[in-house]
């Protein structure tokens, strides 16, 4: 196999001179690769072993990258703007890739690199090798063979600024996290990912690379404190794409467009009673991939077939679907909604572009005594489906359609709560976006007068499980049976309702437009919360729960209030009249036994079959396991 089979000791002796080498510098900018050249991280390719090129020109400033497949069998590249390639070779055989770009002083330039695979099958392979910027997130997960032994498996940095690594076991797997460091030129961090088969006689590696471009200091009164991936305008011939990456994600952004720069989408069909056309929604889409758009765009044509979405879109500005997005959330500075790519991926490529480091509510509420679980669920299955990281599996896009739609109903509630459909239409073109937001009269703060939540406890609770807020010696002795007293008698549909007003209002909307639209009903509980590594659904033991809470009575007003301000066009009373009473859960039974309370015969068994591993349909939430937070995100406004 040449060098795919080595001794685990002499990998370890060279990556510490390789280390060495790094920390001396081989070149003008501390460098171990070439300048003004494609790098190719291993040297010896295999198949199922990850290829990575990448551009290196840290003393030129280069633009209008374009990657092409010049010989070989076809491999699918998606990033081709990008000064990084990445892929797995499935087939053996010889690859050619050419990369044009324009340097700084206007000369276009041409390299070309040829690769050749060899027929050997890798049996580790870390993914994937990409750019950032300094500052931003940066994941890399590996993929093992079954032969090899998890616990020998090893990351270490190669190259570059030195990186304290935070590393995470998820079911056999091992991924790392990490900031990208600040940089003055474009510089490669490479790391190393080692590990031993089971019978300990063979060590495989495979490298992974990030190439980290400089970035200015973010300002204090940036409205992204955080920094932002690097995104372009979906359609770049749209009247709006010289102003929407630096109107709703830049770091550079320090005051509220106005809505003369991004007017809301309700002004493309301005006078006539049509939904705006899916190109008008396109010219606002920024993306930081072109797949990421070309997925929202096959929903909006496929799915979409009662204008909801479109429809809701009005009260939006723009559309950010970006690989560092993570939770999703709409945000009235800017006017936009920023949707996480994890909702859109249908193959492992695709998935693999997507960061995933964890939501950063992950261990919130986590001293609590107790959980109340969501799903959605239909025909007594869960409604959608998580794929486990290490499964590289296509899913269809009917697969992630439910997730994806409720998501969408949900943030977009958000949206027509901020901009209501009767004020479309009265805001002055020079004023600011969030000016123009927080002007509004917020149908969500009537709902709080005429039909209010009574729960003082809940209230408080909801800012320990989603805020962040310290759990008081009171709240942590609250043991299931009291959140029971709290919250069944109350109107709220969701525990998540109790985090603000503005969530209470979209949680109704978005579960009655799931229940009428698809016959996907909401699930929520309380239960325990239960401890240790190894959890899966049929730990959490429920106390009490229903199935399709909106069906309760006195939760029917604050329904029809909601749906009726969020979408007028629904006929939320015909909607109302279809939803009947709420199932109860069946107390001292598990989540997971409590799936299949509905009258009809589960088709667990054979989900169960078809996925292999049964952990990714028992998760405890829709999020993460052992975890309260809900994948949606209220983010805090600027206050200037």
């Amino acid at each position: 196999m040449r060098l795919t089979i080595v001794n685990i000791n002499f990998v370890l002796s060279l990556l510490l001179i390789t280390l060495l080498t790094a920390c001396n510098g081989s070149s003008s900018n501390g460098s171990i690769y070439p300048e003004g050249d494609i790098v190719q991280l291993d040297e010896i390719q295999n198949i199922n072993q990850g290829i990575d090129l990448l551009l290196h020109h840290p003393n030129d400033s280069i633009s209008n990258i374009s990657w092409q497949q010049t010989a070989g069998e076809p491999v699918t590249i998606l990033a081709k703007r990008s000064k990084v390639i990445s892929f797995t070779p499935a087939l053996a055989g010889d690859y050619s890739f050419s990369v044009t770009f324009t340097l700084n002083n206007g000369v276009e330039q041409t390299l070309e690199k040829s690769i050749t695979v060899n027929e050997d099958y890798h049996k580790i392979t870390s993914r994937l090798s990409h750019v950032v910027t300094a500052g931003n997130k940066v994941s890399f997960r590996s993929e093992l063979d079954q032969t090899i032994d998890i616990n020998t498996l090893k990351w270490q940095q190669v190259s570059g600024p030195s990186i304290a690594l935070t590393a995470e076991h998820t079911d056999g797997e091992l991924a790392i996290f990490f900031d990208a460091p600040s940089v003055n030129l474009d510089t490669i961090v490479t790391f190393n990912v080692s590990a031993t088969d089971l019978d300990n006689t063979n060590t495989y590696s495979d490298q992974v690379a990030v190439l980290i471009e400089p970035a200015a200091s973010i300002g204090s009164n940036a409205y992204f404190s955080d920094r932002k991936a690097s995104v372009f305008a979906y359609n770049n011939n749209s009247p709006y794409a010289g102003n929407l990456v630096s109107c709703v994600y830049s770091n550079t952004l320090t005051s509220s467009c106005t809505l003369e720069k991004i007017p809301l989408l309700a002004e493309e069909v301005k006078g006539t009673s049509a939904s705006p056309s899916i190109d008008n929604i396109m010219d606002r889409v920024v993306v930081s991939h072109r797949w990421m758009g070309d997925r929202f765009k096959a929903f909006l044509t496929n799915n979409d077939t009662n204008n909801d979405i479109k429809n809701l879109l009005r009260a939006t500005t723009a559309i950010v679907i970006s690989y560092d997005v993570r939770p999703s959330f709409y945000w009235a500075a800017t006017g936009a909604i920023y949707l996480d790519a994890e909702n859109f991926w249908l193959t492992p490529q695709e998935r693999d572009t997507i960061n995933e480091a964890p939501d950063f509510r992950a261990d919130f509420g986590n001293d609590l005594q107790f959980v109340m679980p969501w799903r959605y669920v239909k025909d007594n299955d869960y409604a959608s489906n998580n794929y486990s990281k290490a499964s590289r599996v296509n899913r269809t896009a009917q697969d992630a359609l439910y997730r994806l739609t409720s998501l969408m109903y949900h943030e977009l509630a958000h949206a027509n709560d901020f901009f209501p459909s009767n004020e479309w239409y009265v805001h002055s073109s020079n004023l600011r976006i969030l000016d123009a937001a927080v002007s509004t009269n917020f149908e969500s703060d009537e709902l709080a007068i005429s039909l209010p939540l009574a729960s003082q406890e809940m209230r408080n609770l909801g800012q320990v499980s989603f805020a962040g807020e310290a759990a008081t010696s009171l709240q942590r002795s609250y043991l299931p049976t009291d959140i029971e007293g709290f919250f069944s008698p109350d109107r709220a549909s969701d525990y998540y309702a109790y985090s603000s007003l503005r969530e209470d209002y979209a949680m109704l909307f978005e579960e009655l437009m799931m229940q009428n639209r698809f016959a996907v009903i909401r699930d929520v509980a309380i239960t325990n919360q239960p401890s240790g590594d190894d959890i899966s659904a049929s730990d959490y033991i429920v106390t009490w729960g229903q199935r399709g809470r909106i069906g309760d009575d006195k939760l029917r007003e604050r329904v029809l209030f909601s749906t009726n301000r969020v979408l007028p066009e629904f006929d939320s009373l015909a909607a109302m009249g279809q939803v009947p009473a709420p199932i109860v859960m069946v107390e001292g039974n598990s989540w997971l036994d409590n799936l299949t309370i509905s009258p009809a015969e589960s088709n667990m068994s054979r989900m169960m079959k078809q996925f292999k591993d049964p952990a990714i349909l028992t998760a405890p939430t829709e999020s993460k396991r052992k975890s309260n937070f809900t994948r949606y995100y209220q983010k805090p406004l600027p206050n200037h």
